[in-house]
């Protein structure tokens, strides 16, 4: 996955005569919630690994430290949503927005906060009634009002006002932001108004929200999240008599799953595997072993990939902590920069399935999915993707020149092989401690962490602590970028299902023909379509909950439905010109993004031959599958 910061810069010129007081507000106040957030990624750390500890070693579980760190992380992640929007890192489509003139893409930024700061003003009441009605209920272990936690969440929701407000005043002219309040303004009364012409058209009012209202927020640059939750709003409060309160609850449903626990912990763990240098380590190893042959580091950027991939939580942190490393010496043997980048975007898209990826946890928290389950069928789809991108890269440099290379001996070979072995045994501990059920993916998580701090701090002695207070930041607003756009997308699903649509879609999707390989062949396409647009999380926790039941009815394993899915949306994720992913791959390469285009095809035709057989044989999704 990646996000989309936007195109305005925070330290611009001033843009209107309140920018200087804005910015020095903004600094106050994102100082104080980035401390506390930060403080909270740190706690949460501590409180798991002590229940593992307690549970582990000492055999007496800590019966309160889920129920706290389930507190805490709501906490966390409405504080992140908070941080993820003051730097305009919430996840948007810019594919568009970024083509424009200037002038129009300056209005376009201004209207995406007001667009989401009229959710957040018409959320806020329920929001504040849903935490009032919580605090009646008294928690199992803990014995406290719920209300400490659900009140994370109407707190968020008038940080995220603040924060939005003072960023309009940063970035924007007061021209531009009377005319996108304007706008946005009138397009709410509008929808009001018409609020007894929308009543009676029945389902249609589906495609009026879910489809029309979304488009036009997703494609004119609106947060992901945001327009996921206007549409929703806008549908329940216009065309239903559902209490919006209910929507709220969806949405505190969506971001509490004790499951999604891990996606902080893994994201962090991933900053360290690169902070600490066992990245490099690995990669290293890996070079020395393949570099002397033909194409050998592309093969070895394939191969680091799948080894760093789905530990941080992010493919950008992945691309960052592999690409330094190789490319100086790749072009040096006279790899093209549009073709590095075009190898890299590929990989991004074939290591979406390999444990422990945050897409596969998302999945298992929101379908009911094993997570040993996904964790086990994730690794040898991505093996077959990966050939198919080795083949490409074998036809491509058969006549490299490779008279300059430095072949390493054996003694070298094995020497940072010592180096690379504590980095290259943590992924795989970590995939087979949660497969063969001896933790969760959570309790890995931790038992990760401080395997990583000690290896830094002892084995590798790189431990930068200066860094530590961005990447616990960093990790506060990619977890509250993540789980806010989980909670929206819940409630829309939500809405969805209440609607009637879920059982409409499952008619169609039942009656197409081909059956299964049918079914196959219809999400395959739709998910390409929809990891573009939408990327992968959104799509995934919108769609999954509603096709999972459908595929498991039309005869395919859920695990085999995962893995498709994943690669689908995987390949619209990072395919330009409208995937995300691509343009983060442009971004930590430092290439141009029209270099890479004419490079790119060969290697999305592979991922998708890949796909194809994947989707054909269901054996590599399940054939390691415990019965």
């Amino acid at each position: 996955m990646s996000h989309a910061p936007s195109p305005v810069a925070a330290d611009a010129l001033p843009a209107n005569a309140l920018s200087g007081l804005a910015h020095g507000v903004d600094r106050g106040l994102g100082a104080v919630v980035e401390t506390i957030a930060a403080g909270l990624v740190l706690a949460e750390i501590i409180v798991l690994f002590a229940g593992v500890v307690s549970r582990y070693v000492f055999h007496q579980p800590l019966v309160w430290s889920d129920e706290l760190a389930s507190i805490m992380f709501l906490w966390l992640s409405m504080l992140g949503a908070v941080v993820a929007l003051r730097r305009g890192e919430h996840m948007r489509m810019t594919a568009l927005v970024n083509h424009v003139q200037p002038h129009t893409r300056a209005l376009l930024d201004t209207v995406a906060i007001t667009a989401s700061l009229a959710f957040l003003v018409l959320v806020l009441f329920p929001a504040g009634e849903y935490a009032y009605e919580e605090t009646f209920i008294v928690t199992p272990a803990l014995e406290i009002s719920n209300g400490w936690r659900a009140s994370a969440i109407p707190v968020g929701m008038g940080l995220m006002i603040i924060v939005a407000l003072l960023r309009l005043l940063r970035i924007s002219s007061f021209q531009q932001i009377a005319l996108a309040l304007a706008g946005t303004a009138a397009v709410v009364l509008a929808f009001w108004l018409a609020q007894p012409l929308l009543a009676p058209l029945g389902k249609v009012n589906l495609v009026i929200f879910f489809v029309l209202v979304v488009a036009a927020n997703v494609f004119s640059g609106v947060p992901i999240a945001f327009s996921f939750a206007l549409a929703t709003f806008g549908y329940l409060a216009l065309t239903t008599q559902t209490p919006l309160l209910v929507m709220v609850g969806r949405l505190d449903e969506g971001m509490s799953h004790l499951i999604l626990l891990a996606v902080p912990l893994f994201i962090f763990l991933g900053a360290l595997i690169e902070m600490t240098g066992m990245a490099k380590a690995m990669i290293q190893f890996l070079a020395s072993l393949l570099g002397h042959v033909r194409g050998g580091l592309s093969y070895v950027l394939i191969g680091a990939m799948y080894l760093v991939s789905g530990i941080s939580g992010s493919k950008i942190a992945d691309m960052a902590a592999i690409a330094p490393v190789l490319f100086p010496e790749m072009k040096k043997r006279g790899a093209k920069p549009g073709d590095l980048v075009a190898l890299l975007s590929a990989t991004g898209a074939q290591t979406e399935t390999i444990p422990p990826s945050i897409v596969l946890i998302t999945i298992g928290s929101v379908t009911g999915v094993s997570i040993a389950a996904l964790f086990t069928g994730g690794l040898l789809p991505a093996v077959v993707l990966g050939a198919a991108l080795c083949a490409v890269v074998w036809w491509r440099y058969r006549g490299e020149d490779l008279s300059g290379v430095t072949r390493y001996g054996k003694r070298e070979i094995g020497k940072l092989l010592l180096i690379a072995l504590p980095a290259i045994v943590l992924p795989f501990v970590i995939r087979a401690a949660v497969v063969e059920g001896v933790a969760t993916a959570t309790e890995v998580s931790t038992i990760g962490i401080v395997y990583s701090v000690l290896a830094g701090l002892l084995l590798y002695r790189r431990f930068a602590w200066r860094r530590l207070m961005p990447m616990l930041v960093e990790t506060a607003s990619l977890t509250g970028a993540i789980i806010f756009i989980v909670g929206c997308a819940t409630a829309m699903a939500w809405g969805l299902t209440q609607s009637g649509f879920s059982q409409d879609l499952a008619g169609i999707m039942g009656s197409l023909p081909g059956g299964a390989y049918g079914f196959l062949a219809v999400s395959i396409v739709a998910f390409i379509v929809l990891g573009s647009v939408l990327e992968g999380i959104p799509a995934i926790v919108l769609f999954g909950p509603l096709l999972f039941p459908i595929a498991k009815a039309a005869g395919v394993h859920e695990v085999h439905y995962a893995m498709v899915v994943i690669f689908a949306m995987g390949i619209g994720l990072f395919a330009p010109p409208f995937g995300v992913g691509y343009y983060g791959a442009c971004a930590v390469s430092k290439v141009d993004p029209d270099d890479g285009i004419p490079h790119i095809w060969a290697y999305f035709g592979a991922l998708l031959v890949g796909l194809i057989v994947v989707a054909a044989i269901p054996w590599f999704s399940t054939g390691f599958l415990k019965n």
